[in-house]
Formats: C-alpha cells, structure tokens, sequence
C-alpha cells in the first residue's frame, strides 16, 4: 500500500489498514537468526495521520540502512508497550525504537533492556527518568512558543484561545502547554488562554471545544497540540458558521501542530491558518540510524550535527536530537520575527507524499 493512497482513506479504513501494515511489516521481515542488525520498533498509534505515515517511512529507512525490523503496534497502551516489549527481547532484537506516549510509566521497561544491553532510541518522546542511547525528537518548547506568538500576533493581543491540550501524562504535552502559556503570560497578557486536556483523543477534544464554543462564543483562536483535533475542530466551525477568510471579523485563527498532507491543503484553502510541521519522515530515518549506531558501538556528543539539528544534553547520560521542526504559514511571511515556511514549500514532507 502506497502513502498516497493511506492518506487518503476515511479514519476507520486507515486504521484497519495500517494495524495490517504494521502487522505486515513484522511479519516481512527476517526472523533474525544470527542477524547483527535486527531492530525491534513499537508504532505507537496508527489513529492519526502523523503516526501513519510515520508506520510508511520505517520500513522504507530500514531497507536504506540494511536493518531488519521486528515491528509491534502498543495503539497508545503503555501496558501493551512493555508487552511488546518483551516480545522483542524474545525474538533478540539488538536494539529498540520506540515513542512511549506515558514518558513516566517506561521507566521500568528501560531498565531492563539497559541490564540485557539492548540499546533503546525513543523517537518523539522523552522518557521522565532512564537512560536511553538517543532520543531523536524536535524542540516541543518551541512548538507551543510558535503557537503561541503566530495566535497572539494574528489577535492584536486581545481576545481569547482555546489549547486543545495533548496528554498530560506525556513530556510532549506537558512542554507544549507550558510554553504555549509562558509565552501568552509574557508577550501577550490581553489574551485569555483556555487550556483543554483531552489525552491526545479525537473525540474528547470534539466535546470539550463543543463545551467551550457554548460557554464562550467569542473565541478567537485554538491551537490544537496535534493533528488529532483536525476533522472535529473542523467540523465545529462550519457548524457555528465561522469558516470565513481571515479579513472576516468572525475567523477564528487555528494552528495545528503536525504537518500532515491535509493540515497543508487546508491552509491552501483557508481552513486552517498556521501549523507546526514536525518531521515523520525524519523521526523514522535517525530513529533507524541512531540505533543501528548504537549497535555497532559510536557515540555521539552534545553540539551541531551534519543533518542541521542540534544534539542537546538533558540530563547526565541523555542526549537529544532536536531536529528542525518549521512553523507553517500561507504566505510564509515572518511571525513575532521569525520565519515561517510557505504551506506549499516542497521540502515538507507533507508535500511528498
């Protein structure tokens, strides 16, 4: 199945496919025996189209990078990570990715593949506590601050947002909700921010912006922490009527945060007005690299690298990095001073597909 055609399926369809793209991948690949470069990589979701097109570009790199892949999908279940966990130590996977969405409750399973010295890059996600070889993710800060200083500059200062927050229980969400509320308590204080939990679902993010619409009809702004909250988002605008171009006193400014094909179209078309396009393609290449690296033995130090990222230190034995994750604009003209990439600038990924 190509990543045209996956993309552009209904949600239910894609999730039925990419839960037997995934299955497929595991069941391609080589059984291991005696195989130096066997990989085991947890998908973490296959309900968005981030992580769907995340689940296409895996065994693409893999086959770049002569790695074998045992592939497991954890469907945001924290107790299904640790189960596939164990799965991939049985098999004898050299080495571990994967995107724990509870970055706290993984602790335990990473001390145990640290005893059996299996080296573990988790791509997206930052575990709370454990060593893991390399975590291959953007500046999420940064996410929330783009967010932040694009709704602030298109409201004048004034006004007010809903967050449509991730999960809580995620180093992801936590870092792009505080940022986005820094930034709004610093630069701009005239706007009221109305933060939204919703543990990353579609459908909570639906009814609590529902909620919040009835309550206060004056909103101005959302930013959604994912591309999760994209149709429901959507959908209640068009309801409430207020799909309208940005010189109609009634737009509502939305900023996503994933890059995916339709947040691009939709920005074409005046849906959306802004999105953080954080790199599927980029996550699946280094997640493969950095653990083919550890197996073979390198390391790597905090400074700048040769794919235009930045290593970090961020805390005694762990290193991140921070790839380039571009806010997305129509016109691609500069926000509060920095610069903005055109919706259809051909180097997005999401306009490769």
């Amino acid at each position: 199945m190509n990543r045209r055609a996956l993309l552009g399926m209904g949600v239910a369809t894609m999730l039925a496919a990419s839960a037997t793209f995934a299955a497929g991948c595991g069941n391609d690949a080589t059984d291991g025996s005696g195989s130096e470069l066997l990989v085991g990589v947890d998908y973490p979701r296959s309900d968005t189209d981030f992580w769907n097109s995340y689940i296409t570009y895996v065994p693409q790199f893999a086959s770049e990078l002569g790695v074998d892949l045992k592939t497991t999908n954890s469907q945001n279940d924290i107790a299904n990570l640790i189960s596939n966990t164990q799965t991939f130590m049985s098999q004898g996977v050299k080495g571990v990715v994967m995107a724990p969405q509870d970055t706290a409750a993984i602790a335990p399973t990473l001390a145990q593949l640290d005893d059996k010295k299996i080296p573990v890059v988790t791509i997206d996600t930052r575990p709370d506590t454990g060593n893991v070889f390399m975590v291959v993710r953007a500046d999420n800060r940064a996410y929330g601050t783009k967010a932040c200083q694009f709704l602030g500059t298109k409201l004048g200062g004034k006004g007010k947002v809903v967050m449509l927050q991730g999960g809580l229980d995620s180093i992801n969400g936590r870092d792009r909700t505080e940022a986005f509320n820094e930034c709004m308590q610093r630069d701009f204080p005239g706007i009221t921010v109305f933060g939204e939990a919703t543990d990353w679902k579609a459908d909570v993010a639906a009814s609590k912006l529902q909620t919040r619409f009835a309550s206060d009809p004056d909103i101005k702004g959302i930013y959604m922490q994912s591309s999760f909250a994209l149709s429901g988002t959507l959908q209640i605008l068009k309801q409430r009527g207020l799909q309208v171009p940005p010189t109609d006193p009634r737009h509502v400014f939305v900023v996503s945060n994933d890059g995916i094909p339709e947040e691009l179209k939709n920005i074409g078309a005046g849906l959306i007005d802004a999105t953080v396009s954080q790199p599927a393609d980029l996550y699946a290449k280094y997640g493969l690299e950095y653990v083919k690296a550890a197996i073979e033995g390198k390391t790597f130090q905090p400074g700048p690298t040769e794919h235009g990222s930045t290593i970090i230190q961020v805390r005694d034995g762990l290193l991140e990095d921070q790839l380039p994750a571009p806010l997305v604009t129509l016109d691609g003209a500069p926000i509060g001073g920095e610069p903005t990439t055109k919706f259809d600038d051909a180097a997005l990924w999401g306009n490769n597909g």
